[in-house]
């Protein structure tokens, strides 16, 4: 599946009113401190993007390929104003550097 049938699935998946919810949920469970169920949520979600982009870290590695973010980004709106988005970049970007030692 491409970048574009990705995003049309999930907003059909899910209605705009309900998406801007599960970003509103999330981010209020995060100030709250309590986020382990909006960030279940949103990681199935995030899985179901990566599988459907058929990406991995290894293949990623030597030039990096953000569209399931960038995804997330443009079906959730403003879900890269989240603690759980800011993560995924973080994690992602610690295991590049990981993975870039181990070549080198």
């Amino acid at each position: 599946m491409n970048k574009q049938e990705i995003i049309d699935t999930l907003k059909a998946q899910y209605s705009k009113e309900l998406r801007k919810q599960l970003v509103q949920s999330l981010r209020d469970a995060e100030q709250n401190g309590d986020a382990d169920k909006q960030t279940k949520l949103m990681n199935q979600i995030f899985s179901y993007v990566l599988a459907q982009l058929g990406w991995t870290m290894v293949s990623n590695v030597k030039e990096w390929d953000d569209r399931p973010l960038e995804v997330m980004k443009e079906v959730f709106p403003k879900i890269n104003k989240t603690k759980w988005y800011k993560e995924q970049k973080l994690l992602a970007e610690q295991s590049i550097d990981v993975q870039m030692g181990e070549i080198e």
